[in-house]
């Protein structure tokens, strides 16, 4: 049976709000003065907000996460600047769309003596031909192209093309530049949630903005969401537990594909190798929650084991070995635990990058030529060899190179300190040395 009450509820708030659209559209910034954050490109001064205002705007690539400010500040080159904005996709633009396009390019510039701006979002799906048709107007000037991309553009995009562009890296927001945001919504009656009349303290904005992941959008999402909680509830403040019950988890940028998963898997190793467990456990958090593969963090541990800890803790290897084999079998989620356990172990180990140093070294002398041919008693059909167990200490002295070499410097810590020791009892090249730690 149809709930008049809440369907009355639902009326009026549309009346009151007044909008369709999403909160994060209506709130697109409409100059530059109101757009937030990008201070090391757009700040005063800067060159391209300079080139902007002087009517200028290079052909250009803007590469940054969702959320932070691409395709507005696209819009704002053309409204600044007052050239024409043509919109192309990327995925589905044909040839001859793009033929269309250039055509309409030329006209407006011989009309308004300005290049249009050829708008591609997400220009890495560009194919060959359809970048080679664009490419040559690019060079004379005939369009400004400027694309947006989540993904690396010089990984990604043509050479050629990318040779001709100017690439700007846009930021995450910080949770400074979305509370400033989420307090211009909450007051702004024209376009924001003013007309709403719900208060939101100092507090419950930041815990927003620390919730939305450096993304403008999300934040304005989570807000609306909130806000429009409260108002159809008939209620005039908006609490931290009405977020969380409206909002849900913080958003994670993470993807298994994307940098952030390799700019995350190379903060954990670092902060093993910088012996920091809570960075490392922190690290390893964002990896899990964002569903990265179990396997490649095994993989990455095991070769911290060996190139970080090395033979200052042998165990390590050890540990980070049988972790793999406890985490296939375990699964998720008890397997968070076992890698947790391993990552702690890891950072908190004594640190030796010898072995690591001495493959890399000895590898280069053979690359460089330094191939030396095997000693006589060393070969298998040679003479002259003295088994080293028929001595009381295991040990004799013979040649195992046929001149001497240094590849392998023992570190001061852990194990490795005692192996040290003894290699130093065999071979007086061992103390004649400066060790690595």
């Amino acid at each position: 049976m149809k709930d008049n009450s809440l369907f009355a509820a639902e009326d009026s708030f549309s009346a009151r709000n007044g909008y369709e659209t999403p909160l994060a559209e209506r709130m697109r910034p409409r100059s530059l003065d109101e757009y937030t954050g990008q201070e090391h490109i757009l700040g005063d001064g800067k060159p391209l907000r300079v080139m902007l205002l002087g009517g200028k705007v290079p052909s250009c690539i803007l590469y940054g996460p969702p959320g932070v400010g691409k395709t507005t500040l696209v819009r704002l080159m053309s409204g600044v600047t007052g050239r024409e904005l043509l919109e192309i996709n990327a995925v589905s633009a044909k040839v001859e769309t793009l033929r269309d396009l250039v055509a309409r390019a030329k006209e407006l510039k011989r009309l308004s003596g300005r290049s249009a701006i050829a708008f591609v979002d997400e220009i890495y799906h560009f194919n060959s031909k359809q970048q080679n048709v664009l490419l040559p107007y690019v060079e004379t000037g005939e369009i400004v192209l400027v694309g947006t991309t989540t993904e690396n553009p010089w990984f990604e995009i043509n050479k050629t093309l990318l040779s001709r562009m100017v690439v700007y890296t846009l930021k995450p927001l910080t949770e400074s530049d979305l509370y400033t945001l989420l307090k211009r919504a909450m007051s702004d009656s024209e376009r924001g949630l003013g007309m709403l009349e719900v208060e939101a303290s100092e507090g419950v904005l930041k815990k927003i903005a620390a919730l939305a992941g450096g993304d403008a959008r999300q934040s304005l999402t989570r807000l609306e969401a909130a806000v429009s909680s409260v108002a159809l509830g008939g209620g005039h403040l908006l609490t931290e537990e009405i977020v969380a019950e409206s909002t849900g988890m913080a958003t994670q940028r993470y993807d298994r594909a994307s940098n952030d998963h390799y700019a995350v898997i190379s903060a954990l190793i670092k902060s093993i190798r910088g012996s920091d467990p809570d960075a490392a456990v922190y690290w390893l958090a964002r990896m899990l929650t964002g569903g990265d593969d179990l396997r490649f963090i095994c993989r990455r541990l095991c070769i911290s084991a060996a190139e970080d800890i090395g033979l200052a803790d042998p165990l390590a290897l050890v540990i980070a070995q049988n972790a793999s084999a406890a985490v296939d079998r375990v699964g998720m989620p008890e397997a968070e635990i076992i890698l947790a356990e391993t990552v702690v172990y890891l950072a908190a180990a004594p640190k030796s990058n010898s072995s690591y140093l001495a493959i890399k070294a000895a590898s280069q002398a053979v690359a460089d030529g330094d191939l030396m041919e095997v000693p006589y008693h060393l070969r298998n059909d040679g003479e002259g060899y003295i088994y080293p167990h028929d001595a009381p200490s295991h040990w004799v002295p013979q040649a195992y190179l046929p001149e001497v070499r240094r590849f392998y410097k023992p570190g001061k810590l852990g194990a490795e300190a005692r192996m040290k020791e003894r290699l130093k009892n065999f071979w007086k090249r061992f103390s004649d040395e400066e060790p690595t730690a």
